[in-house]
């Protein structure tokens, strides 16, 4: 990501992009907060919070190529801003603008390698026909109050890989909320994913939104190798008319409640490849298959409660198929960080209906069954002291994260030994279910990377049933063997800041069998 760069020595060429984009339906306005309403909930409002453009400057644009040149014309690719849309925007008003802050594509709206970025629709909202959403190496980034339908990936016009709304490489932090995302038809018929996130896409969240008429709702990872993704929340989403993938889950953390599906035809909430779903207080109705690990003997993981089942259909178990039900049970545990509150099962339909959605006016659920129209969002990502309070049962939250994204994800990792049954790429899976443990009572396990890191904070988390279990240890920098600090116990540890290739975490003395399930590293 560049730097930000003073105004003045870009002055000319802002001047120029505005020029550009006044005639591309683009009308630059003072500065002021961000439209969005509320404050992003879920993991997005975890790794630092996501505020998108809050702060900076707020245009109105009319066209795909406004947007672009709204993007343009910042001083730098992390500059905040908010961009109102409205109108239809279609591939004949959809043009590449270039400059030094951005990185766009004709035929689709390319947020690129930028930070801090608000896009939300004006009154009813805008459309994109056709035409999708593509986020790719960016972060801090919120879309509001839009309608993405009939994006194809073959066919004529096509867009985005057939995909309404995806994100890959490096993506953190998106908070999508309030938006319709429309298809009609499958691949067969040229259409993709609706909502779709791989190659270390972390901290998304999908709120108050509908996904209708498509084969495919969306996935989180490609392959069934490809497990760096994670950290996502579905709330209060309405999912109508999908064949499958209401997610489909390739490894990492997902929430999932409050959501209202009709229709899943084929497979609903896919957890594969070692996945795990928290799955609360979600409605299904007239569906097949709304939870399980299907078309894959690579396991995946839930943990369920509150949810109704309304005329589901379960088929039988095999070799590569395993549905959750017909009585579905827990088979992990998955600890959410944040405060949520749930609205019960049997008011989620009317719920969903009244806030889900573009054109709906940002209405959410008050956590008691009744749509209200929410406060306008902080301008920091502080929570307000109106946010909801956590469930008596939901899990108590870890300790709290350092700031920035976790270094650890998409890293190496060896160690010193390891018992049968664990693996040293366990701590940095994104995964509390797996863990390293020492083949005796005391030994060591790095973080490592292919060039200088810097690092100024760890967390170590252990492995559920295993408090305790790690006694003294020290953070050593393994370039240099130079002890960075030493301490007992696990949890979040900080040291000055320090750029090296390898860290590691020493275990010198045990109260019992130590299992780490993460060791995240942060740059602070």
């Amino acid at each position: 990501m560049r730097r930000r760069r003073a105004v003045a020595p870009r002055l000319c060429a802002v001047l120029a992009t505005a020029a550009i984009a006044a005639g591309a339906g683009v009308v630059l306005s003072a500065p002021e907060a961000s439209a969005a309403a509320a404050g992003a909930t879920g993991y997005a409002s975890q790794n630092g919070g996501t505020t998108g453009g809050a702060g900076g400057q707020t245009v109105r644009a009319t066209t795909g190529t406004a947007i672009h040149a709204a993007l343009c014309g910042r001083a730098s690719a992390g500059t905040p801003i908010t961009i109102e849309v409205e109108g239809t925007i279609n591939h004949g008003n959809t043009a590449k603008v270039s400059g030094g802050s951005c990185n766009t594509a004709a035929g689709v709206i390319e947020l690129k390698q930028i930070s801090n970025v608000t896009i939300v629709g004006v009154g009813s909202g805008a459309v994109f026909d056709q035409l999708g959403i593509h986020i790719r190496e960016s972060s801090n980034i919120i879309i509001q109050n839009v309608t993405v339908r009939n994006v194809k990936k073959s066919g004529s016009p096509t867009s985005n890989g057939g995909d309404a709304i995806g994100m890959e490489s490096n993506v953190r932090n998106v908070w999508v909320d309030h938006v319709s995302l429309e298809a009609s038809g499958g691949e067969s018929e040229g259409y993709d994913g609706l909502f779709d996130m791989k190659d270390n896409t972390q901290y998304v969240t999908l709120s108050y939104s509908t996904l209708r008429n498509s084969g495919r709702g969306g996935l989180v990872g490609s392959s069934e190798t490809e497990l760096s993704n994670g950290f996502i929340t579905y709330h209060h989403n309405l999912y109508e008319n999908i064949d499958s993938r209401a997610p489909l889950l390739r490894g990492g953390i997902a929430h999932i409640y409050n959501n209202h599906y009709v229709k899943l035809n084929e497979s609903g909430i896919n957890s594969r490849a070692g996945a795990r779903a928290k799955v609360d207080n979600n409605y299904f109705k007239d569906s097949k298959d709304v939870l399980g690990t299907f078309y894959t003997d690579a396991a995946g993981y839930w943990q369920v409660s509150g949810n109704t089942f309304d005329n589901v259909t379960w088929s039988a178990k095999s070799s590569e198929n395993n549905p959750a039900g017909p009585d579905p049970k827990s088979n992990t545990t998955v600890g959410i960080p944040y405060s949520y509150s749930l609205d019960d099962a049997s008011c989620v339909p009317s719920v969903v209906s009244q806030t889900a959605g573009a054109g709906k006016g940002l209405k959410v659920s008050d956590g008691n069954c009744t749509p209200q129209t929410p406060a306008p969002t902080p301008t920091t990502p502080t929570p307000s002291p109106t946010d909801p309070t956590p469930s008596p049962t939901d899990p108590t939250p870890g300790p709290t994260q350092p700031g920035g994204t976790n270094l650890s994800i998409g890293a190496g990792s060896d160690g010193s030994g390891k018992a049968d049954g664990t693996s040293y790429g366990n701590v940095r899976d994104g995964n509390l279910g797996t863990y390293w443990s020492p083949a005796g009572s005391t030994g060591s396990v790095s973080i490592k990377w292919g060039s200088a890191t810097a690092v100024s904070a760890i967390i170590i988390r252990e492995a559920a049933g295993s408090a305790g279990g790690i006694g003294s240890w020290r953070v050593v920098n393994g370039d240099t063997g130079a002890v960075l600090t030493s301490g007992s116990g696990a949890g979040a540890i900080t040291f000055p800041k320090t750029s090296l290739r390898k860290i590691t975490f020493e275990i010198t003395g045990s109260t019992g069998a130590p299992k780490v399930a993460e060791f995240e590293t942060y740059a602070g």
